[in-house]
């Protein structure tokens, strides 16, 4: 494992997350993209504190994380919220705003922020299901923060990469996603 040199040490990174984050269906917490994060930054001293929830809204999000950036004060927050809100057919423009508000919260505390987008299934409507797309590209333009396009890419609508729900990643599909957040989380861990 290569661990550049460059990195801050005993950095922690707070995974604000609904069930996709929590390991939800698996045998373990630690089989989820989450624990596989942790191994990856073993030899980094950075710390992965998963604070996911199933089910979790991002108005949920919003309410918990206040106390989670005081107690654990993480130099990168990764949000993965949204997709309960899009299920629940919850207003975009709340989800938004919500979002904007974790985003506001996380980078007052002084935290770099990962936005990890996610995607509807097809029987929401395309309209819908591509305006709810829409909006974490935009939020993360507009904020200009890192952004994951699609968490699950690669995974979502791959029978053998899903549990039997349809909707939750299955085992073999955590390192995929572990490997997208990867790839956008290593600048931010870099010294300025």
């Amino acid at each position: 494992m290569w661990v550049s040199p460059a990195w801050a040490g005993a950095q922690t990174i707070l995974v604000l997350g609904d069930s996709i984050s929590a390991a939800y269906g698996l045998p373990s917490i630690d089989r989820g993209w989450v624990a596989l994060l942790q191994q990856r930054l073993a030899d980094s001293g950075a710390r992965v504190v998963n604070a996911s929830i199933p089910g979790e809204t991002t108005a949920g999000g919003l309410t918990r994380l206040a106390p989670l950036l005081a107690r654990e004060k993480p130099a990168v927050v990764i949000v993965e919220l949204g997709a309960n809100d899009g299920l629940r057919g919850l207003t975009l423009d709340q989800m938004k705003a919500n979002l904007n508000g974790i985003v506001d919260q996380a980078q007052e505390a002084r935290a770099k922020v990962l936005l990890l987008g996610m995607r509807l299934p097809p029987n929401y409507g395309k309209r819908y299901a591509d305006a709810f797309a829409a909006i974490f590209a935009r939020l993360a333009e507009e904020r200009r923060i890192a952004y994951v396009p699609f968490l699950m890419d690669g995974v979502g609508g791959q029978r053998d990469m899903m549990q039997t729900d349809g909707l939750h990643p299955n085992e073999a599909a955590q390192t995929v996603m572990m490997e997208h957040v990867w790839s956008a989380l290593q600048p931010l861990l870099k010294d300025d």
